[in-house]
């Protein structure tokens, strides 16, 4: 599950429209919208969109001759959870001290061992 979601969100366009669809929760958008709204060819979009609904970071629902596509939120706290157990050693109490940037920061925190200096 998480190899997927991160492979795509690894792309800048996919970013952009799960961050577009996330301020759109719960109504959504189609994805003539999404395409004008980020910038993309209705192709390019939709096969972004495809991608993304195969990830399970969106669902999509017919509407008539539209598609309309639903950031999925409830599987976020399962790929922070699954990273916090798997990416702390299975030790989660080690991740506890590090900082989460607030939303909308570009600003990853380094992790504690790195500031350390070697002797």
């Amino acid at each position: 599950m998480a190899i997927r979601i991160f492979e795509s969100l690894s792309s800048g366009a996919r970013l952009d429209i799960y961050r577009l669809l996330v301020r759109h929760v719960p109504e959504g958008l189609v994805a003539g919208q999404i395409a004008t709204a980020v910038g993309l060819a209705s192709n390019s979009a939709s096969f972004h969109l495809k991608e993304m609904t195969y990830a399970g970071l969106l669902s999509v629902t017919p509407e008539g001759r539209f598609q309309r596509y639903r950031a999925e939120l409830a599987l976020i706290p399962d790929l922070i959870t699954y990273l916090t157990e798997e990416c702390c050693a299975g030790r989660p109490e080690q991740c506890l001290g590090l900082s989460i940037p607030s939303a909308g920061s570009t600003d990853v925190p380094a992790p504690a061992s790195s500031t350390r200096r070697k002797s």
